[in-house]
């Protein structure tokens, strides 16, 4: 079914930028903000300067603060808010939702206190068979997607279908789409990235160099793949742009809020310093470190970094104490 019209809710960094890609592609897109004001400044101005100043937004992308006005005759229903308040949101949304619209989850994290990932939270509160949920992973650092820049992603859904529908929607000569059909590991490598880029930025922070970031993300990208494989994902799709893509982009690049959060607690920002510099920016990785390493504690899955990164974030341990806790670990073989 081709997708003609598209809702986005929420009109952050992300959203914002993919509701580009999408209106480039050619669907209309209309984009629900919380906020009154953005919602005029988008439609009027087509700028959205809280949060991609200076990019200019296409003429088919208009915004609004109704959400009904926003997914009425929608074929598509893009969830950009941050995992953490994805269920809230949804819930004030379901009953506006198109019957048979594809539901596609922009948000990267596992839900506190249910340990469920996004798709699963998407299906539970709307009440919709997982094949009509679809989620977007890769390297997609915003503000250089929304300049233009060539970029990489993946479209995951069970449904191939829905996902190729998607592909063609926002595919365009900067952005490439990918489908898959593994959601647990798209969705587990968008999750994990954040908070191996905490890891990162720390580790910069403290004036690490290159050696030290490779050996974390590699580290990383190990332990991520050992709770996929538990969790039932594909081990290839880690290798793919939802695994090792993103881990590279949220890593390296001081555009990447998790990144530069972690940079901050490296240099000796406490948890809410760190919160103030990044003036209002969520760094999903921050909370979703909790609700990582629960789940992979309830699968019986080794995960050192989150755990280290978790204790720096809610339990009080120094960024130099966790440098010198992995290091200290036993030895072990490289595939443990």
């Amino acid at each position: 079914m081709a997708i003609e019209r598209v809702a986005v809710l929420g009109s952050g960094s992300w959203g914002t930028a993919f509701a580009k890609v999408i209106a480039d592609s050619g669907p209309e897109v209309v984009m629900w903000a919380r906020r009154q004001e953005v919602a005029a400044e988008i439609t009027e101005t087509r700028v959205n300067s809280g949060y991609l100043p200076g990019i200019s937004l296409p003429a088919n992308l208009a915004a609004t603060s109704d959400p009904a006005k926003a997914l009425d005759g929608a074929d598509a229903v893009v969830l950009a808010v941050p995992s953490q308040t994805l269920r809230v949101n949804l819930s004030a949304w379901k009953e506006l939702l198109p019957p048979d619209a594809t539901l596609v989850s922009l948000s990267k994290g596992v839900e506190l206190g249910t340990l469920k990932r996004m798709s699963e939270v998407i299906r539970e509160v709307a009440g919709v068979d997982e094949s009509q949920v679809a989620v977007v992973s890769g390297p997609n650092l915003a503000k250089e997607i929304a300049v233009g820049q060539p970029t990489a992603t993946v479209i995951a859904c069970t449904d191939h279908d829905r996902a190729v529908d998607l592909q063609h929607a926002c595919s365009n000569s900067y952005f490439r789409p990918y489908t898959n059909t593994d959601v647990v590991g798209c969705e587990l490598g968008g999750a994990c990235k954040n908070v191996i880029a905490l890891a990162c930025g720390m580790a910069a922070g403290m004036g690490y160099g290159d050696n030290t970031m490779a050996s974390i993300i590699t580290r990383g990208l190990a332990e991520t793949a050992r709770l996929g494989a538990a969790l039932g994902a594909d081990p290839l799709t880690f290798a793919g742009l939802a695994g090792l893509g993103d881990l590279v982009a949220t890593c390296a690049s001081p555009l990447s809020r998790n990144r530069s959060f972690g940079e901050r607690l490296g240099k000796g920002d406490t948890l809410a310093q760190a919160q103030e510099a990044a003036h209002g920016q969520v760094a999903e990785g921050v909370k979703s470190c909790s609700s990582i390493l629960e789940l992979a504690r309830a699968h019986d899955v080794d995960m050192p970094i989150t755990e280290g990164v978790n204790g720096v974030c809610h339990d009080g341990l120094s960024v130099r104490d966790l440098g010198a806790a992995l290091l200290g670990r036993d030895r072990k073989h490289e595939r443990q």
